[in-house]
């Protein structure tokens, strides 16, 4: 195990155990190892999707004011 994975896990055992499980989930997830099926997209999302995908296509990306304000909006 590295030193970063080790004091990541470090750092998740001071957490509440939801956020362990989360982070687990993750981990998980990124090495491959989980046995969850994929979650299903409704159609709605499946629109959504579609309709993003089809903007990028066109190069409609936001702009660098945009995306500050919706950061700014969620005090990030």
């Amino acid at each position: 195990m590295t030193e970063l994975l080790d004091r990541a896990l470090a750092a998740a055992r001071n957490l509440p155990p939801d956020a362990q499980d989360d982070i687990a989930r993750v981990v998980l997830r990124l090495a491959g190892a989980d046995d969850d099926a994929p979650a299903p997209l409704t159609p709605e999302e499946r629109s959504a999707i579609r309709e993003s995908k089809a903007a990028a296509a066109r190069g409609e990306f936001a702009s660098d004011e945009q995306v500050r304000a919706v950061w700014a909006k969620h005090g990030l």
